[in-house]
């Protein structure tokens, strides 16, 4: 039994969810999401909130439940508080600014780096080695997150690059005279 499929979604205040067979839709104040189901769970709306149940005892719709049930709870927590993802910057000259619908990152090449801002995706800087990714789908917030990690990655021997907040980078010891 899945520890996490059994709990409801609870569904707040000022947010709406319609079910049409594998679809579930919510609508909140930040926006509109929807989400098909795998075909080994089902799912239906009651006072408690939204309830993800498996289809039959097989292993694989045991095992689709409880991240049935999570990808549910991020479309009502997107819709009604957003995701937000916090990238910092290390390294002497390394830095980035929002230029209209691009995010330009100067990460010691000899060129900086345009990435075009995604329709539906917020950026800011509030300095210049820091970026903040504020949406409503946690999916795609992960991914430009990634992608933007993925110009300068953290490297071991001095931590310079493009790292999440709170992200550890391991350090390598440099060469021995």
């Amino acid at each position: 039994m899945s520890r996490i499929g059994k709990k409801p979604v609870p569904v707040p205040s000022g947010v709406t969810a319609t079910i049409n067979g594998q679809n579930v839709s919510v609508k909140g104040p930040k926006g509109e999401l929807s989400l098909v189901l795998n075909d080994n769970v089902q799912a239906e709306v009651t006072e408690s909130g939204i309830k993800i149940d498996p289809r039959g005892n097989s292993k694989t719709a045991r095992s689709m439940w409880g991240m049935s049930r999570t990808m549910v709870q991020n479309l009502v927590t997107g819709v009604s508080a957003g995701f937000e993802r916090k990238l910092e910057i290390t390294g002497v000259g390394y830095r980035a600014q929002v230029q209209g619908s691009n995010l330009q990152l100067a990460l010691g090449f000899s060129h900086d780096v345009l990435y075009p801002i995604p329709a539906g995706i917020e950026i800011k800087c509030p300095k210049p080695t820091e970026i903040l990714i504020s949406g409503i789908d946690k999916q795609v917030i992960g991914q430009i997150a990634a992608e933007i990690r993925e110009f300068r990655s953290p490297e071991p021997y001095k931590g310079k690059g493009v790292r999440y907040a709170g992200e550890f980078i391991v350090r390598k010891e440099g060469k021995k005279k």
